[in-house]
């Protein structure tokens, strides 16, 4: 069993405790249900969500896939009606509000449901333009993360990712991906990742922590098989820049130290760093390094989560730049546990370095 599915199984009976009261507030307003009824359902739900993750693990199935993307859903749709609730407590604290103001306000979570499923699935580029001192020649970088491959994404989102790359490649140079190609949640095939033998410019692959959580070597398998270059822990020269790879995980591998890090650095280059999560740009300036790729934040992927991500990551989405050194942190291409997106992109970042 993958450290993603033990934690979810941990989970889960506490998230079921929260959807029993939850749902019982819920069905208050409209005059009450059943307290047996509700745990039954609560049962229902969690079933829902555990089941199909261990057959996932062995074999993904279409069955598979739906009832963990339906149960993504409902992960999110709970969440909404929960502040959907405290709205309406708190409205009902000083004025009354009738059964048809309860009605509008509730109506408004499948509204935003179905505006965030589909935004989610809809990819968006962007474009940024870098300046360096050293840089020998201009180079275009797609900088991507977080794809996600698993139960609630398939082979759709890598075909999705691979036409768009395929449009971009008349005017971009390489593409890199930092971090998380995989998600955990099913099982990483040899042939999974087919689609990006057809793109028409290297890809770079770093391994991210959800990348270790269906097998690190399974993930690399399929990625080697797509032809895609896998720095872990290693650097490669590219049009005049040095590209260093660092893989993020917690705790599954030996960190690289920053004499390492330091030791792979070029003084006559633009030297990058590919690194998940976005932390450590600060020490990566002082070792050498021009440019930090990172992603991990999603940017918190919709409301209210884009707020509490913003407090947890001192850089949680967009580009910076400090002292002529850059941070990318990209929102992500595809999606975690829930396919909804509001308030952020699915975005593939198009990185122009030109010559100061």
């Amino acid at each position: 069993m993958s450290f993603r599915t033990k934690r979810v199984f941990i989970a889960t009976p506490f998230y079921m405790l929260f959807e029993f009261f939850l749902l019982k507030y819920f069905f208050l307003l409209f005059g009450g249900v059943k307290d047996v009824y509700l745990f039954i359902a609560t049962l229902l739900l969690g079933g829902l969500q555990c089941i199909p993750m261990i057959f996932e693990e062995k074999k993904s199935t279409a069955a598979g896939r739906f009832c963990t993307e339906i149960f993504g859903i409902w992960q999110w749709a709970m969440l909404m009606i929960l502040i959907d609730l405290i709205v309406i407590y708190a409205i009902k604290q000083f004025i009354g509000i009738s059964l048809f103001a309860v009605c509008i306000l509730l109506a408004v979570v499948p509204i935003l449901g179905v505006y965030s499923y589909f935004h989610a699935h809809k990819l968006v580029v962007k474009e940024h333009t870098l300046k360096f001192d050293n840089l020998k020649e201009e180079v275009n970088i797609v900088h991507l993360s977080d794809i996600h491959f698993g139960a609630v994404r398939h082979k759709k989102i890598i075909n999705h990712v691979a036409d768009k790359l395929n449009e971009l490649s008349d005017r971009c140079d390489i593409a890199i991906v930092s971090g998380d190609l995989a998600d955990g949640s099913c099982v990483v095939k040899e042939d999974n990742f087919q689609a990006f033998k057809k793109v028409n410019m290297p890809i770079v692959f770093t391994p991210g922590n959800h990348d270790f959580y269906p097998g690190i070597e399974n993930v690399c398998r399929a990625a080697k098989k797509a032809g895609m270059i896998i720095l872990d822990d290693e650097k490669m020269e590219f049009k005049g820049l040095n590209i260093f790879g660092l893989s993020f995980t917690f705790g599954d591998k030996e960190d690289v130290s920053n004499e390492q890090l330091k030791q792979a650095t070029d003084e006559d280059a633009v030297n990058i760093i590919n690194y998940h999560v976005p932390y450590g740009w600060d020490l990566f300036t002082r070792l050498g390094y021009n440019l930090q790729l990172s992603g991990h934040t999603h940017g918190g992927q919709f409301y209210p989560m884009r707020w509490f991500c913003k407090l947890m990551f001192k850089y949680n989405m967009g580009i910076f730049e400090k002292n002529g050194s850059y941070l990318s942190v990209t929102t992500g291409v595809g999606s975690m546990d829930t396919p909804m997106r509001l308030g952020t992109d699915s975005e593939l970042v198009i990185l122009k370095l030109r010559k100061k």
